[in-house]
């Protein structure tokens, strides 16, 4: 089974135990980030099952620690995330390695072009399931977004986070530096956060998931790599503090709320210059999101706001890689407000 990211990874193994109905059904997790040797004992074992994430899975098979030439059933979860991260050249390596005939099977929550084409290079005799309409968010979910300015964003934050019946939130920042610098700012805030993306390493992201799980932290500052598959439960709101260009990862990001028949929130804090990813999510869900407000905040208007030049949003985007905070929704460093942000955050 292959799996984009190390979390995704991770939760089919525990899955697979909790469902598995004999003890001697084993699978190994071969991941990135962790021993290769603990891994090949695992493997060398008796595992029947093998889940992995193709980086590192071709790690082994390139050292010839790992033979899937005894694979009968190969899936393949997430595709169009692992197409989206540049996996296709290691899935073909790992496919070229696994027996023939086989079963496969591919689960994708977008059938892209790109994704339909990969799957006819991939499936012989191809079969197409389709569950539901994956640009419709569950009803159970409330979408509001609250425009902000720069100066406003961390306190609108700050505000909605402290609201009655926010119990479980996860954060989402476009960026690492910029999740980080969020989870600061809930930190001297006095706010139970910690951060997961993949600038930490594999040790960190399990016990934040842990943490999170367990009612240790309230909110969970994340990348997208908590976006997709994660199942959390009881996730009771979304923020997006930075909104998606994509509407795909728009509706995979609130996803993560109202699971399991429960209801949830999902608040997004749009800018003047996000106009256009706004509008490209309304487009696809077919609905105009709710505009939402809090008293005594000055909100922009919107509808009258033009989206940043085209050459003017890649500058910004990649000053955001880089920690600035030109046009970032982040306050300068010589800017103070009761939101706590300051020099170094």
């Amino acid at each position: 089974m292959l799996a984009p990211t190390r979390e995704l990874a991770s939760q089919i193994a525990r899955e697979f135990q909790l469902l598995s109905l004999s003890p001697r059904m084993r699978a190994a997790v071969i991941v990135g980030g962790e021993s290769m040797d603990r891994q090949i004992r695992d493997v060398r074992n008796g595992v029947q099952v093998v889940v992995a994430c193709p980086g590192r899975l071709v790690d082994h098979l390139e050292r010839g620690t790992v033979k899937l030439d005894q694979v009968e059933v190969l899936v393949i979860d997430e595709a169009d995330r692992m197409l989206d991260m540049g996996f296709l050249p290691q899935l073909r390596r790992v496919l070229r390695a696994v027996r023939k005939p086989r079963q496969s099977l591919m689960f994708s929550a977008t059938m892209d072009p790109e994704v339909e084409r990969v799957a006819r290079e991939f499936l012989s005799d191809l079969v197409k399931v389709r569950m539901n309409d994956t640009s419709t968010p569950p009803a159970a979910i409330r979408q509001a977004i609250y425009p902000v300015t720069q100066e406003s964003k961390a306190q609108i934050l700050l505000s909605l986070l402290r609201r009655e019946g926010v119990n479980s939130a996860i954060i989402f920042a476009r960026t690492r530096s910029r999740a980080d610098r969020v989870t600061k700012l809930l930190a001297r805030n006095r706010i139970s956060v910690v951060a997961i993306h993949g600038g930490r390493s594999q040790n960190q992201r399990n016990a934040a998931l842990a943490g999170f799980r367990g009612g240790h932290y309230s909110v969970l500052v994340a990348t997208d790599i908590a976006a997709r598959g994660l199942d959390i439960p009881d996730v009771s709101h979304v923020v997006n503090f930075d909104l998606p260009e994509a509407p795909d990862a728009y509706i995979h990001r609130i996803g993560r709320t109202a699971r399991m028949g429960k209801s949830g929130e999902a608040l997004s804090l749009v800018m003047p210059e996000d106009g256009e990813s706004l509008r490209g999510i309304e487009r696809t869900l077919g609905i105009k999101l709710e505009r939402a407000s809090l008293n005594g905040i000055a909100m922009p208007d919107l509808a009258t706001s033009a989206p940043a030049p085209a050459a003017r949003q890649s500058i910004a985007r990649h000053a955001h890689g880089r920690g600035r905070r030109k046009n970032s929704g982040l306050p300068s460093p010589k800017e103070r407000s009761s939101s706590g942000w300051r020099r170094g955050a």
